[in-house]
């Protein structure tokens, strides 16, 4: 595996990039409260399968790329990250892959920037807009995501980091369901417990109003795949449903019945599939 230091502007990037140099591109893209190490487990059966793998600690997680500003957390600088660190490769398009909110960085992507992504899988989180519009005519969803505006509260880094961490600990304990390992545990509060990360991460959410003005992304053309957990509290199942009103060109759902929201370090192996068929598919089409 090789870290490269991706400097854009005045932002450094840690990205790790492995695979065969002359392998379709995967840009890999994690969510909360994760790191490019999200994807430790699903890398290396795409790098198998021959495709090369770009996997950044995005803004916020990368050392050199913690900005202490809210709106420097808003979505479009998120996605000029992305899309920075596949010019500063010279990749021109990419197969995206996000889970959580780099699932929201990817579907912004495909609606906006359907030219760099040839396609698209979307862990956990739906299309945006139709999230939102669960949100405000859906009681299901309105319930789940109650933990958004803790997540956005001033103090809510402190009151995890608090007592060696103990609440982050514990959070990780209740979310993971018990099926996180718990060196995957340990990987991801270290990683949270640094100075200022997990701040920063959760800039995401306050820059990013879920539970406000509609996001308005507009349609995702490229094939899509979107891959959802029946046991994932966070998404109601109309959010779900309704992502496929958001999508115009092929599209997949994918309902997974015993994996947890965490669906990258319990599930590698679907979801890395479900890459793969995607750009199974695209090589197809292409010939």
């Amino acid at each position: 595996m090789t870290l490269e230091r991706i400097r854009l502007g005045e932002l450094t990037f840690d990205v790790d990039i492995e695979g065969p140099a002359n392998g379709p591109a995967v840009l890999l893209l994690h969510g909360f409260p994760h790191s490019r190490r999200s994807w430790t487990e699903v890398a290396p059966i795409l790098h198998e399968a021959g495709l090369r793998t770009v996997a950044p600690d995005q803004r916020g997680y990368s050392d050199g790329a913690r900005p202490t500003q809210v709106s420097e957390y808003a979505l479009p600088k998120l996605v000029g990250d992305a899309l920075g660190i596949l010019d500063a490769l010279s990749i021109d398009s990419a197969h995206v892959v996000g889970h959580d909110w780099g699932a929201a960085v990817a579907w912004y992507l495909g609606a906006r920037h359907a030219d760099r992504v040839r396609s698209l899988v979307a862990l956990a989180i739906p299309h945006l807009d139709a999230y939102q519009h669960a949100y405000q005519v859906d009681t299901e969803q309105q319930h789940s995501s109650q933990y958004v505006e803790f997540l956005m509260s001033e103090d809510a880094a402190a009151q995890f980091l608090a007592d060696d961490a103990a609440q982050l600990w514990a959070w990780f304990a209740q979310a993971g369901d018990g099926v996180l390992t718990a060196e995957q545990v340990r990987r991801y509060v270290t990683k949270h417990s640094e100075p200022g990360v997990l701040d920063a991460a959760l800039n995401w959410y306050r820059a990013n109003n879920l539970l406000g003005e509609p996001f308005g992304f507009g349609p995702v053309s490229v094939p899509t795949t979107f891959v959802w957990s029946v046991t994932d509290t966070a998404v109601s199942k109309l959010a779900v449903t309704a992502t496929a009103e958001h999508v115009t060109g092929p599209y997949r759902l994918v309902t997974l019945e015993k994996t947890s929201h965490w669906q990258p370090q319990q599930a590698p192996e679907t979801v890395a599939g479900e890459i793969l068929n995607l750009v199974r598919a695209g090589e197809v089409e292409n010939r």
